[in-house]
């Protein structure tokens, strides 16, 4: 039994937390939120310590592994001393918002056999994993084409756009780690385009964007499209297509069930669409966790790590040159890999 500690008592931290509580090869030990109350909430609810600073976690030998949930500014600092402490770490994206941030805390962990996993949980969800293993499998021979959809049901808060750090770092940056998982090689080439049709007052005041498509090409040829808005007013509208030589894969939205009704004034009339991430994908998130375990258990590297995490920003600071510059830019242009 993998003893657990979250840092991060928010609304994803809650969730992690239920997911925790109930995993038949993991328990939730300690909790810690800035916001006592928040964490105070958690603990009481599911009969959890609530942890009086971060340094009681990473230091206590009652805590084996960590979860971090926390504000991104924080992320890469946790990562370092959980890594330091000998502590597994899963850590939500992204690493930080700056890539100079990124490649700094590479160089402090590296070396490092602790493991370090990435909370891009949409390579866990059904469908999309899936369609990539009957990809891999051969079943549309070459592959040509990949789309990847992205559209949350509403725009969020003023306060989260504040710390969010952009469209491509913050909501993006899952459909470039989407598309590395399909792909089997890198992207070399991107090319951004980005509005503000929602409300574009707002995302004037904070220099953000609310809607965009990005084209990517790999050094093979392989074509790339994603399309991001905020604001799907039918739900969480999240899609992948791949076409290959020999057909088309999809991967299509999540509904609560698959109940038609068709009458005299309608055909196959459905339920709407999950409304929400943490409903569209509840089974990759608990996934996302098992994969983690496993990995730890085995004491094999986990499937989404920390290098996964820094390509993805790589795309992301990548397509902000080439919305700044209006042109298609190389990826070795802004940075490089290890």
């Amino acid at each position: 039994m993998i003893r657990f500690a979250l840092l991060g008592c928010g609304r994803i931290g809650k969730m992690h937390a239920a997911n925790l509580s109930t995993h038949p090869d993991a328990c939730l030990a300690r909790v810690y939120d800035i916001h006592e109350p928040s964490a105070r909430e958690v603990g009481d609810r599911l009969g959890v310590e609530v942890a009086a600073s971060p340094e009681e976690i990473f230091e206590s030998a009652e805590v084996d592994a960590v979860l971090v949930a926390t504000a991104t500014e924080t992320h890469a600092d946790s990562i370092e001393r959980a890594v330091a402490a000998g502590k597994p770490v899963l850590c939500e994206k992204p690493i930080d918002l700056s890539l100079a941030r990124v490649e700094e805390c590479a160089r402090r962990i590296a070396g490092s056999r602790v493991p370090v996993q990435l909370g891009f949980n949409r390579r866990f969800d059904p469908g999309h994993r899936g369609a990539r293993d009957s990809l891999r499998a051969g079943a549309i021979g070459e592959l040509h084409q990949v789309i990847v959809t992205s559209r949350d049901p509403h725009m969020p808060p003023r306060a989260y756009y504040e710390q969010a750090g952009g469209l491509f770092r913050d909501m993006t940056i899952h459909d470039f780690d989407l598309l590395r998982f399909f792909l089997g090689e890198e992207p070399v080439e991107v090319f951004a385009t980005a509005g503000r049709l929602i409300d574009p007052p707002l995302m004037e005041e904070l220099d953000d964007h609310d809607t965009a498509m990005i084209f990517l090409r790999t050094a093979s040829g392989v074509q790339c499209h994603i399309n991001n808005s905020r604001t799907a007013v039918y739900g969480s509208d999240q899609r992948v297509e791949l076409l290959g030589t020999e057909g088309m894969l999809q991967s299509a939205n999540r509904r609560p069930h698959e109940v038609r009704l068709s009458t005299a004034t309608q055909t196959e009339a459905a339920a709407p669409y999950e409304y929400f991430f943490l409903e569209r994908y509840e089974e990759a998130f608990r996934e996302e966790i098992s994969a983690f375990v496993r990995a730890i258990a085995e004491g094999t590297p986990p499937e989404v790590g920390f290098e996964d995490g820094h390509r993805a920003l790589l795309l992301a600071e990548t397509a902000y040159r080439s919305l700044r510059e209006g042109r298609r830019v190389r990826v070795e242009e802004v940075g490089t890999v290890g």
